[in-house]
């Protein structure tokens, strides 16, 4: 469907069976990101909430910038629509040259941003994080110019994953983070006991920049078998090649938006007490695991499929429809537990997975409370993907950069009211200005899910979770929530942290799950049939 709104039509391409590319892309981010969480205690055992850590947190996000603009994201909304519509017309040889022109551009391009970013990294800090001073800024100067290559690094990866989507290959795409996760692991486990924290710090850097060229290394191989003949030759007459630029550059700037939001969320939390910038990004952290593992895997598994659907207008309206009906009904059956659970139970989900070594219990408390403001916002997060992945299958990028910039503009100045201004008025400690940040950022995802909503509405008619359906969810989970509260209680802190944790989310996924059931949710059901028959087979 064009910006007019016509709906452009492409052949259809195979499909998997209904979620088989949706369980593929989920396995794939679940393998990383549980490498990632492991990653993150191992992090946290050295480093705490320290100086140390803030250092590294803000210096790994600033080159990061780079594989957000470039990356994933945006090469999805611009290149795959594009890539997989000449390969469901059977248009091979066009994609190929599509893929090799669109790789090379990325990296001249990504290229010379590194270049940049690294000569030009001590002024980048000091706008992005001007609260730093002293050994803190020198550090975090440091780390940024040894991860900047890396990251630029990362960008091919990402083209390789447009790639191998567009080929029905989710899974190493998304598994292929486990290498990255892995050499970090392996840095600071080697060097952990045997250097200071800033030595460490930038042993880690290092690291990193190894996990990177890994990443790349284990999907490029796959990416020429599928593609033979591939190579990277700058082309900017093909008409197909333009489009991928054309649409590249709203999705580009709404990624710009998003990287705005997340530079604000550091620049306003830089000048608190040592420790608010860890803790943010801990949070996050944990927060985006069923982002990513729910919301994105269902976008990205749909996205291919619903670029190469055919028919008339009408008929391809209904058709996306009901594909986004059911991916939102998938979306909310996992995220809105995900949401109680970590309002409900945050403390027990840090006590599993972080708290170790120097990462205390006050900073576990200051942690919980940045992960329940961002928890607020978690369902609409989530589900604004999915509407956004729709939007680019339609070749719509300017609207989801409309919204995002209303979602930015909204969460900065609530971020500034909430972080800065708020805790002094409730005579709280400045570092509890981090919980703030998240706050305002869920508070402003509210907005942008609603703008989504409706642009998607007018478009192809109204899709939404089934009011319903949302009562038996939030009803369950809040029940399941009180069950696994309960547990925690009877167990005391004489349980141990990881024991307890795990008990009383257990009590809480079983009593979910089983409530769900008995509430007769079909997804429920379904996932339960397909576990059976799993366990007959």
């Amino acid at each position: 469907m064009t910006e007019s709104g016509e709906v452009a039509a492409t052949p259809a391409a195979p499909a998997r069976p209904e979620g088989g590319a949706a369980i593929l892309v989920a396995a794939g981010i679940f393998l990383s990101r549980i490498f990632g969480l492991v990653r993150q205690r191992v992090f946290a055992h050295y480093f705490g909430t320290s100086a140390a850590a803030d250092a590294f947190n803000a210096a790994l996000r600033i080159p990061n910038m780079l594989q957000n603009l470039f990356g994933e994201g945006v090469l999805s909304a611009s290149f795959i629509p594009v890539y997989a519509g000449l390969r469901a017309r059977g248009d091979d040889e066009e994609a190929r040259r599509v893929a090799g022109a669109v790789g090379a551009l990325l990296a001249v391009v990504v290229a010379v941003l590194v270049l940049v970013g690294v000569l030009a990294a001590p002024l980048i800090v000091d706008v992005i994080v001007p609260g730093f001073s002293g050994p803190k800024r020198d550090l975090t100067v440091r780390i940024v110019r040894i991860l900047f290559p890396g990251i630029g690094v990362l960008v091919q990866a990402a083209w390789c994953l447009g790639i191998l989507n567009s080929h029905r290959k989710f899974f190493l795409s998304y598994a292929s983070p486990v290498l990255w996760n892995l050499a970090m692991i392996a840095g600071l486990l080697w060097f952990g006991g045997r250097r200071n924290q800033q030595g460490l710090a930038i042993a880690l850097a290092w690291a990193t920049v190894i996990g990177c060229v890994l990443q790349l290394l284990v999907q490029l191989p796959v990416v020429l078998k599928l593609v033979p003949g591939l190579r990277l030759q700058l082309r900017h007459r093909s008409e197909h090649v333009r489009e991928v630029v054309r649409n590249f550059g709203p999705t580009f700037a709404g990624r710009g938006v998003v990287q705005i939001s997340s530079f604000v969320d550091q620049f306003i939390a830089s000048p608190l007490p040592d420790g608010a910038v860890s803790a943010l990004t801990y949070a996050q952290n944990i927060y985006l695991l069923p982002v990513s593992l729910f919301g994105m895997s269902i976008s990205a598994a749909e996205l291919p499929s619903m670029s190469s659907l055919t028919g008339s207008t009408e008929e391809l309206a209904a058709k996306l429809r009901a594909r986004l009906d059911t991916a939102l009904r998938r979306v909310a059956f996992f995220v809105v537990p995900s949401a109680v659970a970590m309002i409900v139970l945050g403390d027990e989900i840090l006590g599993v997975l972080l708290r170790s070594g120097r990462f205390t219990g006050r900073d576990t408390q200051l942690t919980w409370a940045v992960l329940d403001g961002a928890a607020l916002g978690l369902v609409a997060t989530t589900l604004a993907r999915v509407y956004s992945s729709t939007h680019y299958a339609l070749r719509d990028t300017r609207s989801p950069l409309r919204f995002s910039a209303v979602r930015v503009g909204l969460g900065l100045v609530l971020s500034a009211l909430l972080a800065l201004w708020l805790p002094r008025q409730l005579g709280l400690g400045r570092v509890w200005g981090a919980a703030g940040i998240t706050l305002a950022s869920s508070l402003a995802g509210w907005v942008e899910y609603a703008l989504l909503r409706r642009s998607m509405h007018r478009r192809i008619g109204r899709t939404a979770v089934p009011g319903a359906l949302l009562v038996r969810l939030w009803g369950a989970a809040m029940l399941a929530g009180g069950a696994g509260y309960g547990a925690k209680l009877l167990l005391g802190p004489g349980a141990g942290n990881v024991m307890r944790g795990l008990i009383a989310l257990g009590v809480f996924a079983v009593g979910y799950g089983g409530l769900t059931l008995a509430l007769g949710v079909p997804e429920a059901r379904s996932l339960a049939g397909r576990a059976l028959a799993r366990v007959r087979r």
